[in-house]
């Protein structure tokens, strides 16, 4: 059975990205980018791989799911495949088809999608964002890991890390490493949800 991990960057104020999907206000480094590219390299978008330095083998996972925003963002830059080492998934319905065969679109009944993707063989599912899909799947008991980027910033409105009613949840604190420009990588396991 693979994990699902909801790993995204997120805010002190909890929002993943500004209404309108962008993320700029994000703080990023050389040197927080390079850790993050040797720890998590299949998480770096294609277009922003230096492939002679982050070729490596996927580590954490083998499959992503994107919310319609979350793919947009980078449909805007043109980039139709953007974690090409992974399968990937679009849940959106809105999207009638997919722009690159190597996307699948999700249009209905996410949570028993994922929950029938879970039972399969592999490394771990990254869920990747955005807000409204993480809410779905946080009600539905589906996430199992949040790996949270903690920016030191508020943005003071946009997407949520969990759109929705999110219900009590316990975390256990499993790893942490803060970084010198103040971001703090946080690892949880969820215990249990009401």
């Amino acid at each position: 059975m693979q994990e699902l991990i909801y790993y995204v960057a997120s805010t002190l104020d909890g929002f993943i990205a500004h209404e309108d999907g962008s993320y700029d206000g994000f703080l990023w480094d050389e040197a927080y980018g390079a850790a993050l590219s040797a720890a998590f390299p299949e998480t770096i978008p294609a277009h922003c791989r230096d492939w002679e330095h982050t070729a490596a083998d996927n580590k954490w996972f083998d499959t992503v799911l994107m919310g319609r925003k979350t793919y947009e963002a980078g449909l805007t830059l043109g980039v139709t495949n953007p974690y090409p080492t992974l399968k990937q998934y679009v849940f959106s319905r809105t999207m009638k088809e997919s722009p690159d065969d190597a996307v699948m679109l999700v249009s209905e009944k996410e949570a028993e999608f994922v929950r029938n993707l879970k039972q399969g063989e592999g490394k771990a599912i990254w869920l990747c964002g955005g807000g409204a899909l993480a809410g779905t799947l946080l009600a539905a008991g589906l996430i199992d890991k949040l790996i949270v980027k903690l920016n030191p910033v508020f943005f003071g409105g946009g997407i949520p890390m969990f759109a929705g009613e999110v219900k009590r949840a316990d975390l256990e604190l499993t790893e942490q490493r803060p970084f010198d420009n103040g971001v703090v990588l946080l690892h949880y396991r969820l215990r249990s949800c009401d």
